[in-house]
């Protein structure tokens, strides 16, 4: 194994938080302007209540989610950034199963709305993770594997995912993806981009996402993505430790580092819990300390192996 699995699901968060935080970065440096991150953090707030309701029950429960949503005071919004990044728990947690994956994906997406593009992206996004999780992911295979799990959509998004292909093949520049894209509605352009940045530089976490944080775009969705989809594939060993800092650094406002301790904690206390060797009961809540050693490598929790091969001593 390449790397272990709670490294790369920790990626996957911790990638996903970098990548935002260094377009906010460039962004007040850019245009001397200063991010309070609280619309920023709204996703990290969701994917945690998505994650804490996934280990309390052990599976993806729609109405739980909606209740602990409800409880939290946060109004379910309809942004396409919201529903893809809150939902990276749930595809994490069904990563070895394409037919729950995809199932628990759907039903998701539909809390906010029923719209098919949103359901799309989610499932294209949701399937990259999951195929760099079980190892399985290659470039020249991942974009027509990903539009066969898609199936039947009436979107253009299976189009728009081959076209990207067949541009990755020529080996074409940002700049050129940016113009042949442009034409297409948002969401398709941003997610066009997000893929272009992380499968043109497959083994090079800094370089996908310092390229997808200078691009022009109104919001840090782009390099949230692009840093989620790296992470994954290239787990938290891929990271700059100068960057795994940056959301942790003391200049940072106090949601970053909060948010970043309850994210690691949440993604350790996941793994054990699909890998069968954590009791919910026995850790009442853990998840709401707010201490944590978020530079350790090893987690608070017993080794972790395939679903049902651990079992409680």
């Amino acid at each position: 194994m390449r790397y272990c699995l709670v490294s790369r699901v920790r990626g996957t968060f911790w990638g996903a938080l970098v990548g935002e935080s260094l377009f906010l970065a460039k962004r007040q440096k850019q245009f001397q302007v200063l991010e309070s991150g609280e619309n920023s953090s709204r996703w990290q707030k969701l994917a945690t209540l998505t994650g804490e309701s996934l280990i309390e029950l052990g599976r993806f429960d729609c109405r739980d989610w909606v209740r602990r949503q409800q409880q939290a005071g946060i109004i379910l919004g309809e942004s396409p950034s919201e529903v893809i990044l809150a939902t990276l728990p749930i595809a994490l947690f069904f990563h070895e199963n394409p037919v729950k994956l995809r199932q628990n994906l759907l039903e998701a997406v539909k809390v906010w709305q029923d719209e098919q593009l949103y359901q799309d992206w989610t499932l294209v996004v949701g399937y990259a993770i999951a195929q760099s999780l079980t190892q399985k992911l290659a470039p020249l295979t991942l974009i027509p594997q990903t539009v066969s799990f898609l199936e039947k959509t009436p979107t253009k998004v299976p189009q728009i995912l081959l076209k990207l292909n067949n541009l990755l093949e020529e080996q074409v520049g940002l700049e050129r993806i940016q113009t042949e894209f442009s034409r297409e509605e948002k969401l398709s352009h941003a997610m066009a981009i997000a893929f272009y940045c992380f499968l043109s530089t497959l083994e090079q976490f800094p370089l996908s996402v310092s390229r997808a944080s200078w691009v022009n775009w109104l919001s840090p969705f782009i390099s949230a993505i692009t840093g989620a989809l790296s992470g994954a594939y290239n787990s938290t060993a891929g990271i700059p430790i100068r960057w795994q800092l940056l959301v942790c650094k003391p200049k940072s406002s106090q949601w970053q580092r909060t948010n970043l301790s309850q994210v690691l904690k949440l993604a350790d206390v996941l793994v054990a819990t699909w890998s069968g060797v954590y009791n919910p009961a026995l850790y009442q809540g853990e998840l709401q300390t707010r201490e944590y050693n978020v530079a350790s490598s090893t987690s608070f929790l017993p080794a972790i192996a395939a679903p049902g091969v651990i079992r409680q001593r």
